[in-house]
């Protein structure tokens, strides 16, 4: 009798599995299309309210060539050199192939068009070499493929502009809670500090996920922490780069060395923090071990909740397989749908950020209203707070991008790192399964993984923050004995 459950079960699993992927095929085949439209639509309304349009990621890759801090880019036979300064700060290599290469069905139809734009590029090919030796200053170190926006846009960095881009795209939101910081003349994170203000014995910082804000740790764990934990700790929340109340540049590549320089300018700087504890969800756990790494002497604990590693098999390009792991272009679970629409299509996550983010005071009035104000916004206002410049650029070039990195990440924590090292994973999280938190513990063996029952990616702090600030305080006891 039991088999023959466990083959009826076995045999429904296969059929909803098999219908999950008809359906899926069918659901992006038509995203593909949609997505396709979008890009020229939203050209010709930029075009009408900004009188320009800036390029996107769907536009055609060059073949690029880089020398000792120079770019050579060649299109069709015209060659030009941008060249790199050392205040740009920029590396290639930090910038996401998955930003310009996301195979769809469009793609596949127009593959042979494609083919041969490439075999007559190699027709110019004689040209790229004429242009190479031009280059000051040393040898040929790498050619890869660039997209051309990127290359616009480095063109700008490059350009010498001093500061950000401080005016708001017509599709994003210009309230004071999102715009607020281009008036001000500091250009740092926004920075909610918390706990001691004398006698501070110990700093810990809290880094927030994808698309959320300080406020997922300042309304669930500031308040619950003990009296005799704010009296010994200074507790520092950021709302990192393009999301919350931090700026939003919108020339701002996003990447890792950003988000790094930005905390450092906005906490490690300005309250001379020395030494530091570090607390971290979902992304931010990527930016906490380049962090950790980057400060291997002054982390007392690193505290990471569903880490978002997934071993690159061999033969894999990581960051293309990190795409298809977080986005698996899947309808069925719900939140594998969200993610690979924000993933996988530009100008259909544009749309959603017209409708989610630019309107993000209506949801928060209809979720108080429909509620009844009985349950705090903090969660919405993080999940909407943000353009779809930054969600787009973090997303691919901080998940997707360090996906070859974190491997080295992890050593160095492993090697270099003395500190206490500890997991959090919700058994029921759908976007970041949990064996990527014992991933981590395969590559640095002391890390101590706890698996909440009944909790996924966001409960697994949201619902028991009274617990986990308990658990905190205990880790961080725990390192300074």
């Amino acid at each position: 009798m039991a088999a023959i459950k466990e083959n009826a079960r076995s045999s429904l699993l296969l059929v909803g599995r098999v219908m999950n992927e008809a359906i899926s095929f069918l659901v992006f085949t038509i995203l593909d299309i949609l997505d396709f439209i979008l890009c020229y639509t939203y050209k010709v309304i930029d075009f009408i309210i900004e009188a320009e349009w800036k390029p996107c990621y769907c536009s055609s890759t060059k073949e690029a060539i880089t020398s000792s801090g120079s770019i050579l880019v060649s299109e069709q036979g015209e060659s030009k050199i941008v060249c790199l300064t050392s205040s740009s700060k920029l590396h290639l290599e930090e910038i996401s192939d998955t930003l310009y290469t996301r195979p769809s069905l469009v793609a596949e139809v127009s593959k042979s068009t494609v083919n041969e734009l490439k075999r007559r590029k190699v027709d110019n090919g004689a040209v790229i070499q004429q242009s190479c030796e031009k280059l000051k200053n040393g040898s040929v170190r790498s050619t890869f493929s660039v997209n051309s926006t990127i290359v616009e846009m480095l063109q700008g960095k490059m350009g010498g502009h001093k500061s950000h881009d401080l005016t708001p795209r017509w599709s994003d939101c210009d309230c004071d809670t999102c715009h607020s910081w281009s008036s001000s003349s500091k250009d740092s994170l926004f920075v909610k500090v918390d706990g001691a203000k004398e006698n501070v014995q110990e700093d810990v910082i809290f880094i927030h996920g994808f698309i959320s804000s300080s406020a997922f740790w300042t309304e669930t764990l500031f308040p619950n922490f003990s009296k005799a934990a704010k009296s010994k700790y200074r507790f520092f929340a950021v709302d990192l780069l393009g999301f919350g109340r931090s700026p939003k540049p919108s020339d701002s590549l996003y990447t890792i060395r950003e988000h790094l320089d930005m905390i450092e300018k906005s906490v490690l700087e300005p309250h001379k923090v020395k030494s530091f504890h570090i607390v971290a969800h979902s992304l931010g756990c990527i930016l906490a071990l380049a962090l950790a790494v980057k400060y291997p002497g002054s982390v007392k604990s690193l505290t990471l909740i569903a880490p978002p590693y997934f071993p690159t098999p061999k033969g894999e390009q990581a960051t293309q397989y990190m795409m298809r792991r977080v986005a698996p272009r899947r309808v069925w679970p719900p939140i594998a749908f969200g993610s690979s629409m924000a993933c996988w299509y530009e100008h259909i996550g544009r749309t959603i950020c017209l409708v989610i983010c630019k309107n993000h005071r209506l949801w928060e009035f209809l979720t108080k209203l429909v509620t009844r104000n009985r349950i705090k916004t903090y969660l919405i206002e993080g999940f909407c707070c943000h353009t779809h410049n930054a969600a787009w650029h973090t997303l691919h070039n901080i998940i997707c991008g360090t996906a070859g990195k974190i491997e080295g990440y992890l050593d160095m924590v492993r090697n270099r790192l003395k500190c206490e090292v500890t997991v959090f994973h919700g058994k029921d999280d759908e976007l970041i399964p949990v064996e990527c938190s014992y991933n981590v513990q395969s590559r640095i063996p002391r890390a101590h993984v706890k698996v909440v029952e009944n909790k996924d990616h966001i409960t697994i702090v949201v619902g028991r923050q009274r617990a986990f600030a308990r658990e905190l305080e205990q880790i961080w006891k725990n390192s300074t004995n």
